[in-house]
């Protein structure tokens, strides 16, 4: 028996495993529970081994890397396919290790700890961020019904619920002047914690030379940065800027059918956080383009004379995405002519320093 690939069926306990022969052949399956799993492997000759992109799988890419197998993390959606009949474990396994085999296959890079690491970060500052966005949503509702409009700035709430611990509506009752001052609280709870997790991102930026270089491409800032070096692990995985773009979901929608071309809205696939952020970048670089003569200005103008800003605004997070990939990539050296001057705190004017512009602000 000589297995040359296996499929493994991720689980918290109960693990199934189905290996294949060099004659595709099926020479092994086998139910294993999770602390026999590393001993199992650690037995077996190399081998390629296929595990779907779940909670869990880089960690046990690490441990069969370490062991000596190549392992191949693939997306779920690719696997669906080639699932015989009724789903189960064991027909998951299966169709795991046949998905693995097929030479066009895409497959998901596997991330470092450092990688994974920062994108904790990014995940806890963004359920952080949803929470703030979900608490000013309900203290609005809530005010609503008692005759104040705020307006959707936080800033405006921010200046409301102050007010109203103040004493300045009177129209509101002890009670709930009470459960105001209570979410005020909670808000700059939010607050404080958002802002701790932010300057953790920006000190992660200052300590990783990627994430600087990336930075300064205008539009993309430390937050940006830090997204995109975590999410990219293996940058070969993409042959150009464009299947990088593609793979954000900045790319038209296509159905196309009969020698007919149907192109739609973007495709929104992969990372919405990072194409999310990408986007919102771009639209800072829209307000501040005008009036400028720069090429990339130039461009900007020009695309906005014939189509809609949010189009002109997906079509620059384009555009950035490709640029990102080739400074990772190596292929190019990020653009240093959005710089600005500063002053270095206690030095005399004849000595400055210039730093790389990042969101219009200077780190």
């Amino acid at each position: 028996m000589e297995i040359v690939r296996i499929g493994l069926d991720l689980a918290k306990n109960i693990f199934e495993v189905h290996g294949v022969d060099a004659q595709e052949r099926a020479v092994l399956r086998k139910t294993l529970r999770r602390d026999a799993v590393a001993q199992f492997f650690a037995d077996l000759p190399p081998c390629i081994v296929g595990i779907e992109a779940c909670s869990g799988s880089h960690y046990w890419a690490k441990v069969f890397t370490d062991i000596g197998h190549e392992v191949r993390l693939i997306s779920p959606q690719f696997v669906t396919p080639y699932v015989k009949s009724n789903k189960n474990d064991r027909n998951d396994a299966e169709a795991i290790c046949e998905a693995i085999s097929r030479p066009s296959m895409r497959f998901v890079p596997v991330k470092s700890a450092d990688q994974l690491e920062i994108q904790a970060v990014h995940r806890i500052r963004q359920r952080l961020v949803s929470d703030r966005t979900r608490l000013v949503n309900q203290i609005r509702g809530l005010l609503a019904e008692h005759g104040l409009v705020v307006a959707r700035d936080i800033s405006r709430i921010r200046c409301a619920l102050s007010q109203i611990a103040d004493g300045t509506y009177a129209q509101l009752g002890d009670m709930m002047v009470d459960l105001v001052c209570d979410v005020r609280e909670e808000l700059c709870e939010l607050d404080d914690r958002i802002a701790a997790y932010t300057k953790r991102i920006r000190d992660l930026f200052r300590s990783n030379e990627m994430c600087q270089r990336i930075g300064r491409i205008e539009g993309i800032g430390p937050i940006t940065a830090t997204a995109l070096v975590a999410a990219v692990g293996d940058r070969t995985c993409f042959k150009n800027g464009r299947q990088f773009a593609a793979w954000l979901g900045l790319v038209p929608k296509q159905r196309s059918s009969g020698g007919k071309s149907r192109l739609f809205g973007i495709s929104k696939r992969g990372d919405r956080y990072l194409r999310t952020l990408l986007i919102h970048g771009a639209r800072a670089v829209l307000r501040k383009a005008g009036g400028k003569t720069d090429k990339r200005s130039l461009w900007i103008e020009r695309m906005r004379d014939r189509r809609h800003s949010n189009v002109v605004a997906v079509a620059l997070a384009n555009k950035n995405a490709r640029v990102v990939w080739a400074v990772l990539s190596g292929r190019t050296e990020p653009p240093r002519v959005y710089r600005r001057v500063k002053l270095l705190k206690g030095e005399p004017h004849d000595k400055q320093e210039t730093y790389p512009e990042l969101h219009g602000r200077v780190p």
